[in-house]
């Protein structure tokens, strides 16, 4: 198990170039396009718990149904039953409290965060890892363990809970790719697989949704910096 700690800590991801989709995945994973990105920073974990906590102490809000719940109520676990709305709140105020311009990932940044620098399907190389066993087992959110970690050091990059990103989600949005994708729309994007859907999310570019004031008990959130 890793250790928990109160405020998020960040990965360098390298700038690189990658093919963003995939040629035999879902329609909406189509058609794969090349992708160039320079270097951001991006939280080794998801939002935990206590981290998550601090921020809904500080500004006076409701914490989060689930937290009642013995499943979810480990302080090293991520925090879920978060939206959008949320998230990008807790982004704001961890800006004002760290100095850096705290975000949501785009999309592409966390597509190519979660290869950790490989070509496959997966975080790890081929089909079968000791983390996929754990997924296999999943009934809540876990605390990061170190088989979980991607080759950049981004640890439950394709399992645990989905992650919302900051573009809106359409079903065509690679091919909007001349016009800069989607401006608006009713859902926004969520990568990663999550304990509930691990089968159809887990695989790195796989995407999912969700309208951006729901909370569910299996989306979470990462954030990410550009680098100072």
């Amino acid at each position: 198990m890793i250790e928990c700690v109160r405020v998020p800590e960040f990965v360098v991801v390298p700038a690189g170039a990658f093919r963003m989709g995939c040629e035999t995945g879902l329609p909406d994973e189509q058609p794969v396009r090349h992708v160039t990105l320079a270097s951001f920073l991006a939280g080794k974990y998801p939002v935990t718990n206590e981290q998550y906590d601090a921020f809904v102490r500080d500004a006076g809000l409701v914490e989060s149904c689930f937290r009642s719940e013995p499943r979810f109520a480990d302080p090293c676990q991520p925090a879920v039953g978060v939206s959008w709305h949320d998230a990008t709140s807790y982004c704001a105020w961890l800006s004002r409290t760290t100095g850096l311009q705290v975000r949501l990932p785009a999309e592409a940044e966390r597509e190519y965060a979660a290869a950790g620098g490989l070509t496959g399907d997966w975080p790890w190389p081929g089909p079968a890892h000791p983390a996929q066993r754990e997924i296999d087992a999943m009934t809540a959110p876990h605390v990061a363990r170190a088989a979980c970690a991607n080759g950049y050091g981004l640890f439950c990059m394709a399992e645990n809970v989905h992650e919302w990103c900051s573009d809106w989600y359409a079903k065509d949005a690679y091919a909007l790719e001349a016009t800069g994708g989607p401006v608006s729309g009713t859902r926004k994007v969520a990568r990663g697989g999550s304990w509930r859907h691990r089968d159809k999310t887990t695989r790195i570019t796989a995407r999912a949704s969700l309208p951006p004031d729901f909370r569910y008990s299996d989306f979470g959130f990462r954030v990410y910096a550009d680098l100072p």
